[in-house]
């Protein structure tokens, strides 16, 4: 499947990511090629593979991470925003640290 700078548009619009024209031409067949490792990926028969649900300890044995959910008090998004040195749109906004 190929993909398309409209495509490259859509996940930096999802990502607020702001790119340019050029950029988008650039990361379109670099993201070609993570789709097609991943579906390379897809074919690969798992069924005999049990799922993994916890971890490892470091003897090796494996640990089960799962409980049962617990619901608690959130401290809220509006709360959690007025604390923000610069929030936007419902989001916290962050210094860019790609050049």
């Amino acid at each position: 499947m190929p993909i398309t700078e409209a495509d490259i548009e859509k996940v930096a619009q999802l990502a607020h990511l702001e790119m340019t024209a050029e950029e988008r031409h650039v990361f379109a067949p670099q993201m070609a090629e993570i789709v097609a490792y991943v579906e390379q990926l897809n074919e690969i028969d798992t069924s005999a593979i049990e799922p993994a649900l916890g971890g490892l300890t470091p003897e090796g044995e494996r640990t089960e991470s799962s409980r049962a959910d617990e619901v608690l008090p959130s401290l809220g998004q509006k709360l959690a925003l007025d604390q923000a040195p610069d929030p936007a749109a419902g989001h916290f906004r962050v210094p860019k640290v790609l050049a």
